[in-house]
């Protein structure tokens, strides 16, 4: 008689049962079970019920220093411009020399144009293009490599120098454009791989915390210009402005841009070994590589701040063998995209998401890279020795990131996952609108201090509302296999808004210009200005209502996927309150620090939900919980009761768990 064929798939269990009871192990505890699709969603449910620790700091850690990066590079540009200009056009118009170009000490407004847009220019390719190369190739394969790319060509800027052959503008044009395709990379990367790590509760905060380090970038690169500043104070201080500039105080403005530029490169060395030692992200391996084997070991990798997961490697061909045909996940491709995003439901998403995008960066980033304009408006640009004039904009920079930005990204922080993505974009869309159009059509009856007051309003307002929003849907209404792709593609349209802005925003702010302006004098403009970005505002509000709100869902709802009785407790109640198609406010599950119940829920000591619960005892559960507060007499007694008895261990028959 032949022996028996070996079996399919391996019938052993590796489940450690008494280090479940000492400390759980959420990582281990699916490891027994055969069915790929129900291995799946066990394990992904766990990801979304897993506490708070420290392997999710890590991962805002790693991802926030990438932001922090991008927003010191994209908007020091705009501390540095100054000292271009007094470095490589200063003299008399039309004298040039050994690829120096005479401005007096100004930079001229085509080549302000081209290195303000240039890197959005490379951002547009690069959220593209590595959006669609993170969902092909895996998120892990190309976290490295953006930010090399943006660390080589930092380098790269600081070390430009015009020459007979090649003008300045043409290399640092090239350089920021090789720059913006690596930040461009690290904006959909980011997203996506912090949504898929976090836990439902805690996913808007630790999205919002990691788009938060934008505004530490654009802090930290105002404090540096400030250093350097006093570093040359003395020098500076014998140029009576920009056109008065002799040698040595040319000498010190080169000096001073190359320290600003360069020292961006510094926090890129540190985050990029943790960026190759991250592990590839559990729903990629699932939904993608269908790997159920190497996404169980790369949990485990992830909770234990590990590189990458270990696997049999006979046992994880076996799974795969078996898993890949038997999910119940669809697979990537150009058919099944079009089949996906031809629908309206899918297809209003994505451009909610792109047009939002777009027209937030329109006024985002045609006030943000014209910082100094805005400064000389009120009439903090100005003095009397060249000294005086980067030493105000420095320290009129610092004020205006601590005063509206900061404050309004930490506000997001605690806030998001309370009063959910959507109403806050709705919201800062709102005022925004309101502000700008107060800008634009009262500019002339405004003091300096009003003007500056409703700046201050205004970046906050976009940082808590939809600059933070923005970023934050696209990672997460997207289901695992275009994810990258839809963030990418949403935010390469928001880029393309900043282009152009600059484009329309620089020749206007110019525009009629007297040779000896002061104030106001030097942007003759600027209400018209106000007035385009109070339309976009206004555009921005109505195309918010195509985009979902993702708030206590998990990412497999917000694909479609139908909710299961294991994962119904994640937020501390299965029940859901029913969506009014007259209130764009509704949607969303209870998530977040505000979240009362949470003690009571699947996050607390004692209140998880195990993954066999029936999710009708599970409501029984929720309700009984509810009345709680406010019981009495024989019925508070029988809570009493039944409360000793399940501290004692005794079963009470409202739910078992395995």
């Amino acid at each position: 008689m032949e022996p028996l064929p070996e079996p399919m798939s391996p019938l052993t269990y590796e489940r450690t049962y008494g280090g479940n009871r000492a400390f759980h192990n959420f990582f281990n505890d699916f490891s027994h079970i055969q069915d790929p699709n129900l291995r799946r969603r066990l394990a992904l449910s766990e990801i979304d019920k897993i506490p708070f620790g420290l392997y999710h700091v890590r991962a805002v850690l790693v991802a926030g220093i990438g932001f922090f990066l991008d927003s010191y590079d994209i908007f020091a540009i705009n501390l540095v411009t100054t000292l271009l200009g007094v470095v490589f056009w200063q003299g008399a118009p039309g004298d040039t020399t050994n690829g120096y170009g005479g401005n007096n000490g100004v930079l001229p407004t085509p080549v302000s144009q081209a290195l303000k847009t240039s890197t959005s220019a490379g951002i547009v390719i690069g959220q593209v293009v590595f959006g669609w190369l993170a969902d092909k190739y895996g998120r892990r394969k190309m976290y490295g490599v953006e930010l090399g790319i943006i660390l080589v060509s930092t380098l790269c800027c600081c070390l430009v120098a015009a020459s007979q052959a090649v003008s300045f503008t043409g290399l640092m044009t090239f350089w920021r454009v090789i720059m913006g395709i690596g930040i461009g990379g690290d904006y959909p990367l980011s997203s996506v791989i912090t949504s898929e790590f976090a836990p439902t509760r805690w996913r808007g905060a630790m999205m919002a915390a990691v788009f938060s380090m934008q505004g530490i970038g654009q802090l930290f690169a105002a404090i540096v210009g400030l250093i350097v500043t006093a570093s040359f104070g003395s020098i500076f201080k014998d140029a009576s402005g920009v056109g008065n500039c002799d040698y040595n105080c040319q000498t010190a403005a080169d000096r001073c841009w190359r320290i600003i530029i360069g020292v961006g490169a510094i926090p890129a060395v540190f985050a990029l070994y943790y960026r190759i030692t991250i592990p590839e992200t559990p729903r990629f391996q699932f939904d993608v590589a269908k790997d159920v084997e190497k996404a169980a070991a790369d949990i485990k990798a992830y909770c234990a701040c590990q590189s990458e997961g270990e696997v049999d490697e006979i046992k994880q061909a076996r799974m795969k063998q078996i898993a890949s045909p038997a999910l119940a996940v669809p697979s990537a491709s150009w058919r099944d995209a079009c089949e996906y995003f031809s629908r309206w439901t899918n297809a209003k998403v994505l451009i909610g998401t792109t047009l939002s995008w777009f027209f937030l960066d329109f006024a985002f980033y045609g006030l943000g890279l014209n910082n100094q304009v805005v400064l000389q408006v009120i009439g903090y640009a100005e003095g009397n020795s060249l000294h005086d004039i980067l030493y105000r904009g420095a320290v009129g920079n610092i004020i205006l990131v601590v005063a509206g930005s900061l404050p309004g990204y930490w506000t997001s922080i605690f806030l998001i996952d309370t009063i959910g993505r959507k109403p806050l974009q709705i919201l800062g869309f709102s005022i925004l609108t309101i502000i700008f159009s107060v800008l634009g059509f009262c500019y002339n009856q405004l003091n300096k201090g009003t003007l500056l007051a409703l700046y201050v309003i205004a970046n906050y307002f976009f940082n808590f509302g939809p600059n933070t929003t923005t970023f934050i849907i696209p990672g997460e209404c997207f289901p695992t296999r275009y994810r990258s792709t839809g963030h990418g593609i949403s935010a390469a349209m928001g880029k393309v808004g900043a282009i152009v802005a600059q484009v329309i925003s620089i020749p206007l702010l110019r525009k009629g210009v007297p040779a000896d302006c002061t104030g106001t004098d030097c942007t003759p403009f600027i209400d018209k200005l106000m007035q385009i970005f109070a339309l976009f505002m206004f555009l921005g509000l109505l195309v918010s209502f195509l985009v979902p709100e993702t708030k206590g869902y998990t990412l497999e709802e917000l694909a479609g996927e139908r909710p299961t009785s294991y994962n119904s407790g994640r937020n501390g109640s299965i029940v859901e309150k029913p969506k009014r198609w007259w209130n764009p406010f509704s949607g969303g599950r209870p998530a977040g620090f505000m979240y009362s119940r949470s003690r009571r829920a699947s996050f607390g000591p004692g209140g998880r939900v195990g993954i066999m619960t029936s999710p009708e005892l599970a409501a029984q559960n929720a309700n009984s919980r509810k009345r709680r507060f406010w019981s009495s007499g024989r019925h508070g007694q029988h809570e009493m009761r039944q409360r000793r008895r399940l501290r004692a261990g005794e079963p009470d028959g409202a739910e078992w768990t395995v």
